[in-house]
């Protein structure tokens, strides 16, 4: 969980015109490998941890289960204790045989199936029909939304964002900071529920660094430019490279929303035609992107104000599509440009809050603040 947070919170800045070129992907780094890290994998093998840890969230999805539903309570004290065997993840294992056979034989290798089909967040799928639930009008979930046949194609996607920008203050003004530091607090799983310091540190067009002061040390997240790591204290990998694909194109989206005077080049394959619909009780049009590693997103802007309200990315695991959600909310005025000062991460795994207390903007960044990480030191944290 503490490294699909940590990737989730790798969140906003949007680039500007100096953003690299569309389609480079960041230096080829070597990433952990699941069965260098943990023991006892028998089905789930030759995939990186972070895929590994994506999938884990889907299961916590599926279920309704934390860690400790599938795996002994001592786990979350002492990482070796994940590896032990127990009833429920030998359940699992047959699990993800039965489905991937299913898919093979029944659809061509197609994932049509997935542990999401028929347990939808129960530990087990319901035989018997609900009434309440046939009777009943469900509450559209704006993130389930996705491009109809017949959807409007006005207002476009250029539309969109162009309102977005000048809702920010203008393309001149947004391309008058140059950077920023800011400082607030974050709250989630990996914080114990409770708020703890949190620093920010931008670069224009596309460079952020994130440091959050936990109870058992400093976990940092990196953005460079192309390429990103994550140091975390409560993590099996002290030091692990984000690598390309959906967590690289997420950390550029996130680094880039900061600075969005070129949000239109952030992504490719710009498409509207979703249905209208709210998040928060506010109308939005929805516009989605494509990553340069091929990532989805969707974009939802509110249809009064023009402003970003949330970001939800898929990032792909052997078991099936995982979601990541950004909110965006507070803006306030930074150097005559609007920015977020709430920002609340959801994902398979958990929910976390940032809450910025001040933005400085156009203050001297030190290169070495952008710079790979040193893996992270409960140690060195507490001392400090």
């Amino acid at each position: 969980m503490q490294l699909r947070f940590l990737f989730a919170a790798a969140v906003p800045s949007l680039l500007a015109a100096a953003l690299p070129a569309l389609g480079q992907t960041a230096p080829q780094q070597k990433p952990p490998m699941v069965e260098d890290v943990f023991k006892n994998v028998q089905v789930m093998k030759a995939i990186p941890v972070n895929q590994f840890m994506d999938t884990m969230g889907f299961f916590s999805a599926a279920l309704g289960l934390n860690c400790t539903g599938c795996h002994v309570a001592e786990s979350l004290q002492d990482w070796s204790k994940f590896a032990e065997d127990v009833p429920r993840k030998r359940m699992a294992r047959n699990m993800i045989r039965m489905v991937d056979t299913i898919n093979k034989t029944q659809f061509g290798g197609r994932r049509m199936l997935t542990c999401w089909s028929c347990h939808r967040g129960t530990q087990g799928p319901e035989v018997v029909p609900s009434l309440a639930q046939q009777y009943a009008i469900p509450p559209e979930d704006p993130d389930a939304i996705e491009i109809a046949p017949d959807g409007p194609q006005e207002p476009t996607a250029d539309q969109i964002l162009d309102k977005y920008i000048q809702a920010l203050g203008g393309a001149q003004r947004l391309a008058g900071v140059k950077s920023f530091a800011a400082k607030g607090t974050i709250e989630g799983y990996d914080t114990y529920h409770a708020k703890v310091p949190v620093e920010i540190y931008a670069n224009a067009p596309n460079q952020r660094t994130m440091v959050s002061h936990t109870q058992n040390g400093d976990s940092t997240v990196v953005f460079d430019g192309r390429a990103a790591w994550v140091a975390a204290v409560n993590s099996p990998v002290r030091l692990l490279p984000i690598m390309p694909g959906a967590e690289l194109d997420g950390s550029r989206l996130d680094a880039a929303l900061w600075f969005p005077g070129g949000i239109k080049q952030v992504l490719h394959d710009w498409k509207v035609g979703f249905p209208m619909t709210t998040v928060d009780d506010k109308d939005v049009n929805i516009v989605q992107g494509t990553g340069a590693g091929n990532t989805r997103f969707k974009l939802y802007f509110e249809s009064k104000t023009g402003l970003l309200a949330r970001q939800v990315r898929y990032a792909d695991t052997p078991v099936g599509m995982v979601p990541t959600q950004v909110d965006y909310s507070d803006y306030r005025d930074v150097a005559a440009v609007k920015m977020p000062f709430k920002i609340v991460i959801t994902w398979t795994n958990g929910q976390s809050t940032i809450l910025l207390d001040e933005i400085r903007p156009n203050v001297a960044i030190a290169p070495e603040k952008f710079a790979k990480p040193a893996p992270a030191s409960v140690k060195a944290a507490r001392e400090r």
